[in-house]
């Protein structure tokens, strides 16, 4: 029987090549997303992904969707925590808007989404919950004190619940990506990207969605097993730790 994955932020950029790379493996997807309902219309008719809009900073909304996700296709075996937002600035200049909305997107949804799929997994002595980071939740950036934030605490989260959900025989990893070419990184003027970006990634180029997508494809697997707390650096060799 197919397991059922789940992907927050999961019709377009990276989500959607996680998506479209777990469908190709056999997994039941579903993707998640939060406003675009065209791109998720667009998605859905190209892949045949089940699609749910429901916002991720929202407790209780999270707790509905993954209700109708788990009524329609299954308990939910694989969770990809990959939707996020950037609001970015410099921190003598940042709003409380601007912090709180990227805080609540982009680390609370962490506890929103996998809270109410932890104790199916435990029960089901199953589960996979792979976090997508950032390498600027590695290094921290300037200007994104926020996003950096927050992204670090997705890897503390990582860190802390494999320690609970070993035993049950959940794994609990990150993926770092780096530079990646999704359309928001392509919209970066290309003079920007070739004199500002690409000469502090000693592969020379950005990296493919569908090279994240792979990385979560092995860490959903059952041959990942032994694999949990664990944070994947997907960045080109920008930064090594």
């Amino acid at each position: 029987m197919a397991r059922v994955a789940v992907v927050t932020g999961g019709t377009r950029g990276i989500g959607e090549a996680i998506s479209k790379a777990l469908k190709a493996a056999g997994y039941k997807v579903a993707a998640s997303y939060a406003g675009n309902d065209e791109a998720a219309a667009k998605f859905k008719a190209e892949t045949g992904i089940a699609v749910y809009k429901w916002d991720v900073s929202d407790y209780d909304a999270c707790v509905e969707g993954l209700k109708k996700v788990e009524a329609e296709l299954g308990p939910v075996d694989v969770l990809v925590n990959n939707a996020g937002i950037t609001k970015d600035g410099m921190f003598h200049k940042m709003t409380k808007e601007q912090w709180y909305a990227v805080i609540n997107t982009n680390l609370n949804s962490l506890f929103n989404m996998t809270r109410p799929l932890w104790e199916g997994m435990r029960a089901r002595k199953f589960g996979r919950v792979i976090c997508i980071s950032s390498v600027n939740g590695q290094k921290g950036q300037m200007g994104q004190v926020n996003y950096s934030s927050a992204k670090a605490g997705d890897i503390g989260f990582v860190k802390a619940l494999a320690q609970e959900g070993a035993r049950a025989g959940i794994t609990v990893n990150a993926i770092c990506p780096g530079y990646i070419a999704t359309d928001m990184v392509k919209a970066i003027d290309p003079a920007v990207i070739e004199k500002s970006i690409l000469p502090h990634i000693p592969v020379g180029r950005l990296g493919e969605p569908e090279e994240i997508a792979r990385a979560v494809v092995f860490l959903a697997s059952d041959d990942a097993g032994f694999i949990t707390g664990s944070t994947l650096s997907a960045n080109g060799g920008q930064y090594m730790i």
